[in-house]
């Protein structure tokens, strides 16, 4: 017998608590989550702390976040603590509407909240919230309400936060964070100059015994002189020194009825160096969290104001003249994943839209004047550091000639190798003035990644008949190999710091051998060093060529003197 019935689906609360909490990869976002909250209640005063705090002979890193917003009522500290309850959905203005940011709070093993609103104090206690979640329990809050003349205001105090790991929480990378990725670093003044220095920020990082007042709004440099002038300044380092930015706003073209609002600002390094201290560059030394230009800078995509996600697939560049960038387009439509991680659960039409826009913005810049002579200067500064560079090398040239140690083979100079290369010039140079010396004939060489030659070992048999091998180049034989044993017929080098019965690996592992050094038996005789596998009939053997030509050819390399003509 059939039947018909009804299901009503369930939550289970503690998981979907756990996995919100959790979905915030970035444990800044706290901070984040935080300075949101509390300009959507109106303050124009936030203090951020962090310390470390002894509680029972146990280090607790303590997060204490206040502000003099309007607070809190019951309805809104229930709120607070409730999954996916916003008391500011709807607002306009507002960025809370998902009610999911405060979750990133309970990542903690207490969370106290005491909130002021119409003289009414109310303290808020969660104990061990995320031990009891994993416990399948939903924690409760505890809560106590008093009357009180304070003003009005919230402060929430965070212990044990991110199981006591504290290493992301020095000042500088909070304080990185903030400029950036909350609303106190919002773009949004560059279209709104009153959002400017909307609220001040006092924070205390770990790592740093005073507070640091920071203004609101994100950092962007001073636009500079025109390029001309700072061509007369900087000469080709002019382009390290340009800033100018462009404004855009307007309406999606399929979208008329969605508004956008985007900067690029187009900035030298040295205009971000001058604003930006975690910028890494050489002789800078650069906080802990730094990052390189190409890691933060180019597109940015925004919902209130706040960056996103990064999108400099969306700049069409041929290389990477997107880190010439400091952009970011706002748009109010985008739809946000929960972590506020990413905008692509915003439809794809409206995406592509918004793209088009973007490519035309990045069309209008790298068509101006101002763009073509900053690439020509950019040109102009490669140019003249390549020559640059070849007047140093020539200096260092000249210098190495005259320090080089040289001898003399049947009226030819021989110069000792410092590479590769010189290795591979005087094994050529020897072989022809001694076609004897080395018991292997080249046939080919190359010296696409390294030098290797292919040679045979006679002088007679037609080459289509010929067993061929390898023969590898080396300045100096290490026990790092870089090829493979197979086909290996010798090795060629300068020196070697491989000691007898050391063994050496092959390319990949596959082989290993050892170095047998083998001392004259007789006058005229040579040291001989082979690479030797018990199980493979071939010894490859190794040419030091600094023992070779002393004990084969009597040639002692010494200085030039201030005599010498070659």
């Amino acid at each position: 017998m059939g039947k018909s019935y009804s299901l009503t689906p369930t939550v289970d609360e503690a998981q979907e608590f756990i996995e919100i909490a959790n979905d915030f990869a970035n444990r800044l976002d706290l901070v984040r989550e935080a300075i949101s909250n509390s300009f959507d209640a109106g303050a124009t005063s936030i203090e951020i702390d962090f310390s470390v705090v002894d509680q029972f002979g146990e280090s607790i890193l303590q997060i204490v976040l206040t502000d003099n917003g309007e607070g809190m009522d019951e309805l809104g500290l229930q709120a607070f603590f409730d999954l996916g309850n916003s008391s500011r959905r709807g607002e306009p203005g507002k960025i809370g509407e998902k009610g999911h940011g405060t979750k990133v709070y309970i990542n903690s093993k207490k969370v106290v909240v005491e909130t002021c609103r119409d003289s009414v104090l109310h303290t808020a206690v969660m104990e061990d919230p995320m031990r009891k979640l994993h416990e399948r329990e939903v924690p409760t809050v505890e809560v106590t309400s008093q009357d009180t003349d304070q003003p009005t205001g919230t402060k929430i105090t965070i212990l044990g936060y991110n199981n006591n790991r504290r290493d992301r929480f020095t000042h500088d990378i909070i304080r990185d964070h903030i400029k950036w990725f909350t609303r106190a670093g919002s773009v949004q003044w560059i279209f709104d100059p009153k959002q400017k220095n909307r609220a001040s920020i006092r924070l205390r990082g770990l790592g740093r015994d005073d507070y640091e007042e920071l203004d609101s709004g994100h950092e962007f440099g001073v636009e500079s002189k025109p390029m001309k002038d700072l061509f007369d300044e900087h000469l080709v380092a002019a382009p390290d020194h340009y800033c100018r930015q462009i404004v855009r706003t307007g309406h999606l073209r399929n979208h008329p009825e969605i508004a956008f609002q985007a900067i690029f600002a187009l900035e030298g390094k040295h205009v971000k160096y001058g604003y930006n201290k975690m910028v890494r560059r050489q002789g800078h030394q650069a906080p802990k969290g730094a990052y390189k230009i190409k890691d933060r800078y180019g597109l940015w995509l925004c919902k209130d104001f706040i960056p996103i996600q990064h999108k400099n697939d969306w700049v069409p560049t041929r290389g990477s003249e997107w880190t010439r960038l400091h952009a970011f387009v706002n748009c109010q439509k985008f739809s946000l994943t929960a972590n506020r991680g990413s905008v692509e659960n915003t439809p794809s039409e409206i995406l592509d839209d918004l793209r088009a826009e973007v490519i035309d913005i990045y069309n209008q810049i790298i068509e101006s004047d101002d763009w073509r002579d900053f690439e020509w200067l950019e040109s102009e500064a490669a140019a003249y550091r390549t020559v640059e560079k070849e007047k140093k090398d020539f200096k260092w040239r000249l210098k190495r000639i005259n320090n080089a140690n040289v001898a003399s083979l049947e009226q030819q100079i021989l110069v000792e190798p410092k590479r590769e290369s010189g290795v591979f010039a005087i094994f050529l140079q020897l072989s022809i003035l001694k076609p004897d010396l080395f018991p292997f004939k080249i046939l080919d060489y190359d010296t696409h990644e390294g030098i290797d030659v292919i040679v045979k070992s006679d002088s007679t048999t037609p080459i289509v008949n010929a067993e061929l091998f390898y023969v590898e180049f080396k300045h100096t034989l290490t026990r790092n190999f870089n090829h493979a044993f197979d086909n290996l017929h010798s090795v060629v080098c300068w020196d070697t710091d491989i000691r007898h019965d050391q063994t050496v690996e092959c390319l990949g592992g596959v082989e290993q051998r050892k170095m047998t050094i083998v001392a004259p038996e007789n006058d005229g005789d040579h040291t001989r060093y082979f690479l030797e596998n018990p199980r493979k009939a071939h010894r490859i053997e190794v040419f030091v060529l600094k023992d070779y030509v002393r004990q084969k050819l009597d040639l002692e390399f010494r200085p030039r003197t201030n005599e010498s003509v070659v």
